[in-house]
């Protein structure tokens, strides 16, 4: 398990660990992908979804399955989150810096997200969604609450083109 000085010390610096198949490797991308809060960019089908009554939002309420949900994730390049990857966020969760966003529906976990809080920013790390539209919603609602706290930043790894439809961008490291 990785020590929670050594992951709060890695984000403060630029770094964050990922499961690959040589081992855990710690990342550092020249361009960050990050989403400026006031640039959020919601469509008016998702923002209808959003204000609907199809899925109720909690928060901290299940990490630990969030967090498997989202290793379990089918992915081509095979999954980054290991066992170490989730008893290692689950220690900082525990100790109060990583956070879940559930997104359920009919008491069902539909989707959600999980990351790490330092400071004024907030920094992604998965999200998952068993049905449409569920991790988008999960998304919109962890935006609203970083707004609602004053952070400044959403740290997003990299920008995918799913991401940059909602106004993620890049800045160099």
């Amino acid at each position: 398990m990785i020590p929670i000085n050594t992951l709060i010390g890695a984000y403060c610096t630029g770094y964050f660990p990922m499961a690959t198949t040589e081992g855990l490797t710690w990342f550092s991308p020249r361009y960050r992908g990050v989403l400026p809060l006031d640039a959020f960019h919601l469509s008016r089908r998702l923002a209808r979804v959003v204000r609907g009554d199809r899925f109720e939002v909690t928060v901290n309420r299940d990490f630990r399955r969030v967090i498997a949900a989202c290793a379990s994730r089918p992915d081509d390049a095979g999954n980054w989150i290991d066992a170490e990857i989730i008893g290692s966020y689950s220690a900082l969760h525990d100790a109060g810096f990583a956070h879940s966003l559930e997104v359920w529906r009919e008491g069902s976990l539909a989707g959600g997200l999980y990351g790490v809080s330092l400071g004024g920013v907030f920094f992604g790390e998965s999200m998952f969604h068993a049905e449409t539209d569920a991790s988008k919603v999960a998304l919109c609602w962890l935006v609203d609450r970083l707004r609602d706290r004053k952070y400044r930043l959403l740290d997003l790894q990299w920008v995918t083109p799913h991401l940059a439809r909602f106004g993620a961008i890049e800045l160099s490291r």
